[in-house]
This record gives C-alpha cells, sequence and structure tokens, in this order.
C-alpha cells in the first residue's frame, strides 16, 4: 500500500475551505488526512512512507480538464493516450476528459471500453471518455447515450461539430436528463460565414481572410439556452469566446436554467492580432476574438458566469499546420501551458489563486460528477497537483511532452509551474 506525505506546503482546497500550511498525507490512492503543518512531528522510517518537502510550493487538488483531444483512436500520429497523459501530467492535469472525434467515433460502447483500456494500460493520469451525441458525429441521429453512460462516458458531445437540428439538440438534453449526463455543446451556425478561417473585424480584412461574426456562436447559444429551459436538461457551452455569449449564459444562470460553460486560456489571452501574419498556430474554432470580447469574458470568471477553465487541448501534425491559412487545422495544443496562462489573470487582479483552482479542478469535478476528485478531503482521491508560483520559464514547443507541437506560445516568457503531479498517491511527474 503506498503512503505519501507532503509537507509544509501551501495547501489551497476551496471544497474544504481550507488555505495555509499543512501536511497532506495519503493512503492507498486516497487522502488520509490534512493536518496543520508541524515540522517536527513526523518520525514514521522512510521505507514506509514517501515523503515530499513542499516548502515554499502550492499543493492543490488535482486540475481536471474538461475537454481534451487524446486523437486515439484513429489519429495517432498527432496525439496518443499515452503522449496525451503525460501533456496532461506535465500542465498539472490528474483528469483529463477526451473528446469523441476519433475515428471511429466514440458513439458505442465498443469505442469507449477501447480509449479505457488504453489508459489503463498507458495512461499516467485519469481519462475520462465524452460520448457523441449523434452517430458518427453526423448530427442526424442520436448514438446510444444509455450505451455510452453504462460504458463509462461522463458527458456527450459532438465538439468539432455544431447540432445543427433542434430537434435533435432537445432530443440530446431530454435523453441525457435521466442520465444525469451533460450535454457539452460546439456553438455555431454552421450556415453562417461558411468557410470563415478567423475572427471577422479589422484584421481579416486587412489580411484579406474571410471572417467569423460573433454572432455565428451567438445565435447557436441563444438556441441551446433556450432548449436547456425546454426541456430541464443539463447544457454545457464549450470554449466560449464572445462578448454576446457570455452575457446569454449569464441571463440563463439569473433565470434559474441549468446552464454552465467554460473558457479557454487562449481564449483569454490572445487576440485575433495573433493571427498577423498569418499564424496557423493561432487558427482555431472557434476564433480568436477582440480585446471586448476577453474583457467580457474576464468578468464572466469574475462573476461566476464562467465555471470552469478548459484547454480544448487539439494536437494537429505539422503537416496540417505548415500550409496556407485557409487549408491549416484548427487547435492548438494546451495542457502545458493552462496552468501559467491562467495565473496571469491572478497577476492582474481578475481572480483570487483559490478562485483559479475552483475553475481548474472543484467545478470540472462538479461539473462532470466526479465526486472522488476536485477536493482534498479525506476519502477523496489523492490526486494532488504541487505548484512553484514563482517559477520562470519559457515555453520551448520542442520540449513540450505532447505529440504536436501547435502552439502560439513557443518562446513566451512564462511564471508559474507544475512541479509534480500525483495521481492515487503516486508521483507520475516531476519538473
Amino acid at each position: 500500500m503506498n503512503r505519501l506525505l507532503i509537507k509544509g506546503g501551501r495547501v489551497i482546497d476551496p471544497a474544504s475551505g481550507i488555505d495555509g500550511l499543512f501536511d497532506v498525507y495519503a493512503v492507498g490512492g486516497k487522502i488520509a488526512a490534512v493536518k496543520p503543518y508541524e515540522p517536527s512531528a513526523f518520525s514514521l522510517q522512510p521505507n514506509d512512507w514517501t515523503v515530499i518537502d513542499a516548502a515554499g510550493l502550492v499543493i492543490c487538488p488535482g486540475f481536471i480538464d474538461m475537454h481534451t483531444h487524446l486523437r486515439e483512436p484513429g489519429y495517432e500520429y498527432k496525439e496518443t493516450v499515452q503522449t496525451g497523459a503525460m501533456a496532461a501530467a506535465a500542465g498539472g492535469f490528474t483528469s483529463v476528459a477526451c473528446m469523441a472525434n476519433t475515428n471511429p467515433v466514440n458513439d458505442n460502447a465498443s469505442v469507449t471500453r477501447y480509449i479505457l483500456k488504453k489508459a489503463q494500460e498507458e495512461g499516467i493520469v485519469n481519462v475520462f471518455p465524452v460520448g457523441a451525441i449523434s452517430s458518427g458525429l453526423k448530427g442526424e441521429t442520436l448514438a446510444e447515450i444509455g450505451e455510452l453512460k453504462e460504458a463509462g462516458c461522463i458527458a456527450i458531445s459532438d465538439d468539432g461539430r455544431p447540432i445543427v437540428s433542434s430537434g435533435l439538440m432537445r432530443l440530446a438534453l431530454e435523453y441525457a436528463k435521466p442520465f444525469n449526463l451533460p450535454v457539452i455543446s460546439h456553438c455555431e451556425d454552421a450556415w453562417l460565414a461558411i468557410d470563415g478561417v478567423m475572427n471577422e473585424g479589422f484584421i481579416s480584412t486587412k489580411l484579406g481572410l474571410k471572417g467569423i461574426p460573433n454572432a455565428k456562436e451567438d445565435i447557436m447559444v441563444a438556441r441551446d439556452i433556450a432548449l436547456a429551459e425546454l426541456t430541464g436538461g443539463r447544457l454545457h457551452i464549450a470554449h466560449i469566446s464572445t462578448k454576446g455569449a457570455v452575457q446569454l449564459v449569464r441571463n440563463a444562470k439569473q433565470n434559474g436554467l441549468n446552464v454552465t460553460a467554460e473558457v479557454t486560456p487562449h481564449h483569454f489571452t490572445l487576440t485575433d492580432e495573433a493571427v498577423i501574419g498569418y499564424n496557423t498556430n493561432a487558427k482555431m474554432n472557434p476564433p480568436l476574438r477582440t480585446k471586448k470580447d476577453i474583457d467580457a469574458i474576464k468578468t464572466g470568471l469574475q462573476d461566476g458566469t464562467i465555471d470552469a477553465i478548459a484547454t480544448d487541448h487539439a494536437p494537429q501534425n505539422s503537416d496540417e499546420k505548415d500550409v496556407e491559412f485557409d487549408k491549416a487545422a484548427n487547435g492548438i495544443v494546451g495542457l502545458e501551458t493552462a496552468l501559467p496562462l491562467s495565473l496571469r489573470l491572478v497577476a492582474e487582479g481578475v481572480m483570487s489563486f483559490n478562485t483559479l483552482i475552483e475553475k481548474l479542478s472543484t467545478n470540472p469535478a462538479k461539473l462532470l460528477g466526479l465526486d472522488s476528485k476536485g477536493s482534498l478531503k479525506v476519502g477523496a482521491d489523492a490526486d494532488i497537483t504541487i505548484v512553484d508560483l514563482n517559477k520562470e520559464w519559457v515555453v520551448d514547443a520542442k520540449e513540450l511532452k505532447s505529440k504536436s507541437r501547435n502552439t502560439p506560445f513557443d518562446g513566451w516568457k512564462m511564471k508559474g509551474r507544475v512541479v509534480k503531479t500525483i495521481v492515487s498517491g503516486k508521483v507520475v511527474y516531476e519538473e
């Protein structure tokens, strides 16, 4: 039985209301105790316990990414369960929810079980599959939601593609309800600004690129909120990016609807100016927006409109990025840069570090129904992230654990780094 003691760090656990110097004990993969720091109290033999000195460091519940693309099965040249899990661990994520747009699509129990088996054999973090809403991600008929839930899926989503049919989205919210599964919606009006490749505005005009207006997202967020009100289902808005969408979610919450939302670090860090020079590593969907959208997102994080920070980690091979901007694939890798980018919000005074932990760990655990995660309470899974808030470093894309290198943050100076990631009481990553 593994026994772990993490001594003398600043323990921050929003779920328990703890913030101070404590010792954390874990036995058999579970939190056994969290006690006030006592330098001379520990006298057990080293061969009985693994002891980590966390002086000057922060100890918090392991981060949980609600939105990861592991690409396996089918696109192993971009990422695998193993390499994605390594990237997650390096970023402090002890659990990831992987999206269904694999090949074959995760729309049936056999694919779900395959992912879970690969995670058990090769992954070093917890992997929770997200099943498809529609068969084959075609948006025509519902996938077997009950079968997906039974096999181990914790949510459903056609992420990467919108559910165009309002009738099908209504059915998804209704059918998922008795299984208590959140429906994660990729909100875009597929018929508005077809072939758009970046945010519609001054920069897109200057670059001669087809733009994507904010309305493309806002229209579908409004529709899905209306359907959530109609059905009483659990709606979660993925990768929110516009000022209008933030306000729509805020209104929905004020009206008592079961609507939640997430935002990515790149959507509160970068504007569409990052595309200048036709930088394909700044091409994503939804696209990078403007400062007014970022300001609205920061306000939404402050007032609780936006519940979680998720990465939308989307590995792409260099052959799919090193092409003309119009033809380049969407997405960036995000697991390993999420923490330092989010810490910039703390430095700006947008939120406290405690609130940041809520957005990265406590709230995702609640939204995904992971009752034994997202806290350091006695009996919870010993999934722990240890952070050096003062560590300065420079992002080197070639050194990332991910199989892909598509990041717009290559060469950026960062402050704050994960130094250890612990899953079920075992160290799976050391900086």
